[in-house]
């Protein structure tokens, strides 16, 4: 019945959506097509609008009720598939989708590229002391681990001790690379005070890097040894895969990788250029708000891109995977949850 009650509830607003360009509206499902990078990118461009966090208290319980509105059958008459969309984004991207509570502002995806820029800025000021070294990179890990916390998947309780060894081993990692790479460098005789600063700079990088790969591993070492779940086409459980799970390890630790790079080395790089232009060489109290809009912009970039490399549903064909696995489906291909 409640599904009799959803399809007329849409059908009384294809009128009004008859002249939008917005595709037909579908509860819980990504608006753009998640088979292409260019769909993707849209997708995540979204998830990530900062514009949601100036959503008010009024405007998502609005977005909320439209929502079950739509889910239970009784919709208003003139709803258009625009309108639909955008209840749907401002929900998801304020509330948790298990638990339905409110996201800390600083913590929503939505928010990581203006509460991180800050942090970036940080760990890319020249002539970094150890103090200052070790405290940006424990900042930069402790902001990733209360992201990765706000955002879990909280559908199978998970214990805090395996977020908790995550975060020490990212911190650990990226504090020893960090602080290990600028003493080495210091110690280079070969290279000039000029040389060196610049090799300076793009120390984070590397630091940063590794611990997230760390930290990937061993917040989900578990599934390495369990398995995750692989689907059919039609969204039915087929079985639980380990060469899944190390095809979903890989490609998150890739993401993880490659998202870092133009946030940490493309900064250092404009920076050096612009540090030699007249404009800022006469007023240097100009650099730091410089460095930050760099920064700024180089974030907003790669975030997006990073995590639209993979689709968040991965196939793989069942001929890869265990014997049971392929034995258990017709079906050529499978699909799992890479997470993030």
């Amino acid at each position: 019945m409640a599904d009799t009650a959803t399809t007329a509830s849409a059908a009384a607003a294809s009128a009004a959506n008859a002249s939008s360009d917005a595709p037909p509206f579908q509860l819980g499902k990504p608006r753009f097509q998640q088979t292409s990078f260019y769909g993707r990118f849209r997708h995540f461009l979204d998830i990530i609008d900062p514009r949601t966090l100036f959503v008010t208290e009024r405007r998502l319980r609005e977005a909320v009720q439209l929502l079950e509105d739509y889910k239970h059958g009784t919709l208003r008459p003139g709803v258009t598939n625009e309108q639909l969309w955008s209840a749907q984004k401002i929900k998801q991207a304020i509330l948790h989708p298990d638990t339905n509570e409110k996201i800390f502002m600083p913590f929503r995806m939505s928010g990581y590229i203006p509460f991180g820029t800050p942090i970036v800025v940080g760990l890319l000021l020249p002539n970094q002391t150890l103090a200052s070294t070790v405290f940006w990179q424990w900042l930069n890990q402790s902001h990733n681990a209360c992201v990765n916390y706000a955002n879990r998947n909280a559908t199978k309780p998970s214990p805090v001790s395996k977020f908790i060894q995550g975060y020490l081993g990212a911190v650990i990692s990226a504090v020893s690379i960090a602080v290990g790479l600028n003493v080495l460098v210091q110690k280079a005789n070969k290279f000039t005070p000029a040389t060196r600063l610049l090799i300076q700079r793009f120390v984070p990088f590397p630091a940063v890097a590794s611990a997230n790969i760390c930290n990937v591993v061993l917040m989900r070492y578990g599934e390495l040894e369990e398995g995750i779940d692989v689907l059919d086409s039609d969204g039915n459980l087929v079985g639980s895969s380990k060469i899944a799970a190390r095809h979903a390890l890989l490609e998150t630790a890739l993401t993880r990788v490659v998202l870092p790079m133009p946030i940490l080395v493309l900064p250092p790089i404009i920076m050096s250029m612009l540090e030699k232009t007249s404009l800022l060489q006469a007023r240097p109290r100009l650099l730091l708000p410089v460095q930050s809009l760099v920064c700024l912009a180089a974030f907003g970039l790669a975030l997006p891109l990073a995590i639209s490399l993979f689709p968040q549903m991965s196939e793989i064909e069942t001929s890869q995977l265990e014997p049971e696995i392929a034995q258990a489906t017709s079906s050529r291909t499978v699909v799992y949850n890479k997470g993030l």
